[in-house]
């Protein structure tokens, strides 16, 4: 699958949105394409290696939109991007207030005979009808001037025949200035009673009125990316680099893998790599969560962003741009503040039908004054404007954007990285957690606790021939074993023919020996007799250790118990997920007893034990076959399965890998208390999102009735447009605003 993202100039509201997305999926060879209206990103997949670009570009181009790729990444790229919204931003706030500026007196022109302010005699609209009107002509194109956007966006895709927010806008005011002008021709033909009809106020400060909430919302959606901007930040600018033996300073995005990066004590480390030389210790915090510093000597890795705290250190750059660690966590995040979540299809259904059924309303609405309840037809121009422009779908279609940005943004914070808005939505619906044990609830670093050799084995030769057997294994349990022979000055022998025995241990030989290493099952099935031990292995379970049983040649060598210690939150964190109301199943290969032991001590009464990597997918399909919206918590690798079958895959202590393919959420601290945490951020997220989206649907729902006259026909007052203007100004600040509470979440 080929992923492109691009950026899209030109959408001003759900309808832009909605219908580029469909123009890209009638592109032949797209398989999926997603448009985001707050990040302004279009992200499209293909299956063809080939696949001609320039197609999905001319395509968004024929609806009146603007396409460009985004290449680059990392500080440059993002500080240019920063540069060129502020510029945009000040363009804009340059506008809006040339536009209230000449808006504010037309207004008072307009208005102020009505309430009784002074208005000079020349200016006065019944003793110098032409001069007025003419007045408030010369004040009023200026500022249509300064919102020609909408006319040049919302006629242009009216033609086009995608009419959005711009077009509503256009329209309706469009329609009032056409009638200030036959009104300015009438007066000058001596009908001077049109001076009290002209709507040029309205032209404007309709304008201006948007002007001024689209930039409210451009100031609030600028604050949606704070996250991304602190992530960037993290990461130095410049970097120490020796090359040839000379030490320069350049920019860290020139280095290089292979470069030797110079880090003194209290910079940040800028890119990953393995120390050369030098020791020091390493603030490791914002990576994973551990308070401490670190121990670095040489052969070490180092993380980029990372602080360095008392050494100066010489280190190796192993991976650098787009593919260190930081780099990848703000990939992850971008990739999820512009994904769409499955909540905002409906909001994009509705606003590709909602401008043009809009624009019948407003018509419809019009001619019925007109023609069926007998009014002149500047009160039907009246209800024709205020319908179009209350309508217009900013707000529906910044509902869901505006709180994924945020919502994905405050995780990053805390280390908890959403990949989508589908992972943030399916988050809500989780009732059933199964905690894998080992690295999740334990620490996952088991450490022998004590040696049981039968006779004529010494503890000395259990462990050497134990830890020997396990050279070159990556189990947790093999590090413990070499750690106890480590610590107790044994060398290890030369071990051939290791094989794993998956879910159950190893077998190997040692020199015309025959070994084996592992639980009871591999016992059985290797034929070796454990019965002496039965009454000990009973006692270990019970008190949560694991027993491992050595044979040689049938005959059983003895028993080296290993324990892995309880993290520290791992309780309070199941507390937490119990008082959520959530079932809490614990998954492991541990023994029966063992298990029972660790679940009892963490607070899990629901408990799978002995299963093989393999089941631990068959135990996730189980609970889902019941009805039940599971979450899988592991650590990313051998629990890759279960966690890709699951609702939601958790992948806890996978900071220093944050691309796990099969992960929905990752979790950068490895504190089991941040699965409650994005459980949380999820439903409050989610709950932000159905408040925005039932005000923007209710807005539009009790809007548009009242705008068409409705309370009038009652005896009710008439939605002058300039109001209209304002309300859906707000409207869409108030969805924006109220997305940026989640920044407040604790």
């Amino acid at each position: 699958m080929v992923e492109k993202i691009f950026k899209v100039s030109g959408m001003t509201c759900a309808a832009c949105s909605a219908t580029v997305e469909m123009a890209v999926k009638d592109v032949p060879g797209i398989v999926e394409v997603s448009v985001n209206l707050a990040t302004e990103r279009l992200t499209a997949k293909t299956n063809q290696a080939d696949f001609d670009w320039q197609a999905v570009v001319k395509a968004v181009e024929d609806v009146g939109y603007g396409l460009s790729e985004k290449t680059e990444r990392g500080q440059s790229a993002y500080q240019a991007e920063k540069a060129e919204k502020l510029a945009r931003y000040q363009s804009q706030k340059r506008s809006t207030l040339i536009a209230i500026a000449l808006a504010l007196p037309l207004l008072y022109l307009s208005m102020g005979t009505m309430v009784g302010l002074p208005v000079p005699a020349l200016l006065s609209p019944d003793e110098e009808p032409l001069n007025f009107a003419m007045a408030q002509f010369i004040l009023t194109v200026p500022v249509m001037w300064q919102g020609r956007g909408f006319y040049v966006r919302g006629f242009r895709n009216l033609v086009k025949g995608h009419p959005n927010m711009d077009s509503l806008i256009a329209v309706g005011t469009g329609a009032a200035f056409v009638y200030g002008l036959y009104a300015i021709y009438s007066i000058s033909q001596g009908e001077t009673h049109f001076a009290h009809h002209l709507y040029l106020e309205s032209v404007a400060v309709i304008i201006s009125l948007i002007m001024l909430g689209k930039l409210l919302e451009a100031r609030a959606k600028g604050q949606t990316s704070q996250a991304i901007e602190h992530l960037i930040h993290l990461s130095p600018k410049k970097a120490t680099v020796i090359r040839y033996d000379q030490v320069v300073e350049i920019d860290t995005e020139d280095i290089k893998v292979g470069d030797i990066v110079r880090v003194k004590p209290g910079e940040s480390i800028p890119v990953d790599g393995e120390i050369v030389s030098g020791q020091t210790s390493v603030d490791e915090a914002m990576i994973t969560g551990e308070s401490l510093p670190v121990s670095k000597a040489v052969g070490d890795q180092v993380i980029s962003a990372t602080i360095n705290q008392n050494g100066s250190i010489d280190y190796r750059a192993t991976r650098v741009g787009d593919e260190t660690t930081l780099a990848q966590i703000i990939q992850l995040v971008e990739q999820a503040q512009g994904s769409k979540a499955p909540i905002a299809a409906m909001a994009d259904r509705i606003s590709l039908y909602f401008v043009p059924i809009v624009i019948g309303l407003a018509t419809l609405a019009a001619l019925g004054w007109l023609i069926v309840g007998g009014k002149g037809l500047d009160f039907a121009l009246q209800i024709f404007v205020s319908v179009l422009v209350i309508a217009c779908p900013c707000a529906l279609g910044l509902a869901t954007p505006t709180a994924i940005m945020v919502g994905t943004g405050k995780g990053a914070e805390q280390g908890i990285l959403v990949k989508s808005g589908q992972a943030l939505e399916a988050t809500h619906m989780i009732d059933t957690v199964v905690l894998d044990k080992t690295g999740t609830i334990t620490e996952g670093r088991p450490r022998v606790t004590s040696l049981h050799p039968q006779a004529p084995w010494t503890e000395q030769e259990l462990l050497r021939l134990a830890a020997s057997s396990e050279v070159g294994s990556e189990h947790p349990m093999a590090q413990a074993l070499l750690d106890a022979a480590k610590e107790a000055g044994l060398d290890l022998l030369p071990i051939n023919d290791f094989e794993a025995v998956s879910g159950q241990g190893l077998t190997a030989r040692y020199r015309n020996h025959q070994l084996a290493l592992g639980n009871a099952k591999l016992m059985a099935q290797q034929g070796v007799d454990i019965s002496s031990l039965a009454r000990l292995d009973a006692l270990l379970a019970q008190s949560g250790q694991t027993p491992l049983y050595l044979a040689s040649d049938g005959q059983l060598a003895g028993l080296i118990a290993v324990a892995d210690q309880i993290k520290e939150t791992s309780k309070a964190a199941i507390d937490q997920l119990k008082s959520m109301g959530l079932s809490v199943v614990m998954l492991t290969g541990d023994h029966e007893k063992t298990a029972h032991s660790i679940a009892a001590e963490v607070g899990v009464t629901e408990v799978v034990s002995q299963v093989l990597p393999a089941d631990k997918v068959q135990a996730v399909k189980r609970l889902q076959a019941n009805g039940q919206k599971v979450a899988m918590v592991g650590d990313g690798i051998n629990d890759a399965p279960a966690l890709v079958q699951a609702d939601v895959g958790i992948a806890i202590g996978s900071g220093t890998d944050v691309a796990i393919e099969s992960a929905d959420i990752v979790l950068m601290h490895g504190d089991l208390q941040d699965v409650p945490a994005s459980l949380k951020l999820s439903r409050a997220t989610i709950r932000n999102i159905k408040q925005n989206l039932f005000w923007a649907f209710a807005y539009n729902v009790l809007g548009i009735p009242v705008a068409m006259g409705l309370l009038y026909l009652f005896g009710g007052p008439l939605l002058d447009p300039m109001l209209a203007g304002l309300a859906m100004s707000l409207s869409s600040v108030s969805v924006v605003t109220n997305a940026l509470r989640l920044r407040y979440l604790k």
